[in-house]
Order: C-alpha cells, then structure tokens, then sequence
C-alpha cells in the first residue's frame, strides 16, 4: 500500500503538481477508504493545511454504499480540479501495478473504468495524463488480447 502512495504523489511531481495540498492528499488519498474507523481529525489537525487535505481525500474517497461507476461519475461531476488530477494520478498508478497482474478478468474490469471514467477527467484537468493514460490502456488490452480473453467472451 505504500508504494502505491509514494508512486501516486512521485506522478504528481513528475507532471509538475507542487501544490503541497494536493502532494500531501496524494499520500494518504486512500486512508480513510481502506482503514477502519479512521478518525479524520488525524488529517483535519495535521497542519494548517489539514482541513484542506481532508476536503480533497474526501472527495476522491468511495462513500459507504457508492457503487463504483457511482463515485467515479461522482468525481466527474463535482470533484474540484485538484480532485480530478489527483483520482489520474492514482489511476495511472494503478495501471501502472496491473503490468504485474495476471487475472484477465480484473485487468478487464480496470480497463473498461479507466476508459469510461477516467479518460473523461483526464482530457478535462491534464493532456499528458490523458496520454498517459491511453498508453497504458492500449498496452493492458494488448496483453488481454495476447490471452485470448476477448475471444474466449
């Protein structure tokens, strides 16, 4: 789970992003979804820029009960711009982490997210995530293609 936060935030500078709200969002941006009980208030009162920080994690944060599609629309919708770079950064990451993946059907499903929802926010915030993005998109759906699993569907 570290690593996945470090390379998200690593993302974010790679492009250019210094915003210290948004670098400090980047490393705890999944916290609160994948902690029980996590009290928010260790975010809130971290710094002066706590409240802020908690804001943005929030708003990449999955609610109780949100399908999926639900939140990724959600972010779309109303997410801030910070919000959407920082959900492109995480995915970028995360398909970055699917080239060690070998279950077809999970690359799959990443796959068909990404292009659905991702890609849209991606055009929206920063050009060169979009870019980045479809690269990585075009070569999991080869690796689809090189298993047979479009044929076997």
């Amino acid at each position: 789970m570290y690593r996945h936060q470090m390379d998200t935030m690593a993302i974010l500078i790679d492009y250019s992003y210094i915003d210290p709200i948004l670098l400090k969002a980047s490393v705890i941006h999944d916290c609160i979804e994948d902690i029980p009980n996590y009290d928010k208030n260790l975010i809130k009162n971290i710094d002066t820029d706590g409240e802020a920080v908690l804001n943005l994690v929030m708003q990449v944060t999955k609610r109780n009960g949100e399908a999926k599609d639900e939140f990724l629309k959600r972010i779309i919708h109303t997410g801030s711009h910070k919000a959407k770079v920082l959900k492109c950064a995480d995915r970028i990451s995360n398909m970055t982490a699917l080239g060690f993946v070998t279950e077809p059907k999970f690359i799959h499903k990443v796959c068909e997210e990404t292009e659905a929802f991702i890609l849209p926010m991606a055009i929206e915030v920063d050009f060169n995530m979009y870019s980045e993005l479809i690269s990585l998109l075009e070569s999991r759906m080869r690796y689809l293609e090189s298993t047979g699993f479009y044929d076997k569907k």
